[in-house]
């Protein structure tokens, strides 16, 4: 499989298939939402889009980075979503990396949203769909984020079979910045769990496929069979 590791300002043209990374903390945020019962994630341009996707859906739960705020239900955050209950719920995301990673490569022919959270389904999916050109957007800090960057070599490594071991890949997202300021309370809307949750390895069993649906990016959970 031929890879490339691109942050979003690297990305020209529209790759075959995408894998967006974004583990602290949009698409651990996704898998819980799903593992909570939502049904689908409309993946929101801007805080203004999100805003009113949620005016012209009352019962569309939105959540976004940062400090809670009017018209938002909930905050970026895995800690304090696991809680909610979401069954058959449409969620709307707006996040500062990673939506924007996923609607930036929204054309392509596959596009997957991941984190360490759903590593192996990822990787079992682009070894089901025989990928064999794959483009891992690294979301955070322009593509230098070490903690998305791990996850996406440790996902490519198990679509090839190499890397099986995760402990240096997570070990490395730990002492990224962006965990760094999660535990020092430095990001706003979080919880002191995040951190940790962030770095389970394979806590759920679906991959994330976002796609097109009447202009609008939604994200949906996809079973892959062992």
């Amino acid at each position: 499989m031929d890879t490339r590791f691109l942050g979003i300002p690297e990305l020209t043209g529209t790759p075959s298939v995408a894998v967006v990374v974004d583990v602290m903390r949009a698409y651990t945020v996704a898998a819980w939402a799903f593992a909570r019962g939502a049904e689908k994630i409309v993946l929101a341009e801007s805080l203004d889009d999100a805003l009113a996707l949620k005016a012209s859906h009352p019962d569309w739960v939105a959540l976004k980075d940062g400090a809670p705020a009017p018209g938002f239900d909930a905050v970026n955050s895995p800690g304090l979503l696991r809680s909610a209950y979401l069954g058959g719920r449409t969620v709307i995301q707006k996040t500062t990396a990673g939506t924007v990673g996923a609607l930036a490569v929204k054309e392509a022919s596959l596009v997957l949203c991941a984190g360490f959270v759903v590593a192996e389904a990822t990787a079992g999916l682009l070894r089901q769909r025989g990928c064999e050109d794959v483009t891992f957007v690294v979301t955070g800090e322009d593509g230098r984020a070490e903690e998305d960057l791990a996850c996406a070599q440790y996902i490519a490594g198990r679509v090839t079979g190499s890397g099986a071991d995760a402990t240096a890949f997570v070990h490395r997202a730990a002492e990224s910045r962006a965990a760094t300021e999660l535990t020092d309370g430095i990001r706003e809307g979080a919880h002191r769990d995040d951190v940790t949750l962030c770095l389970e390895v394979d806590r759920f069993p679906f991959a994330m496929v976002a796609t097109l649906e009447d202009s609008l990016m939604i994200l949906r959970p996809c079973s892959v069979p062992a």
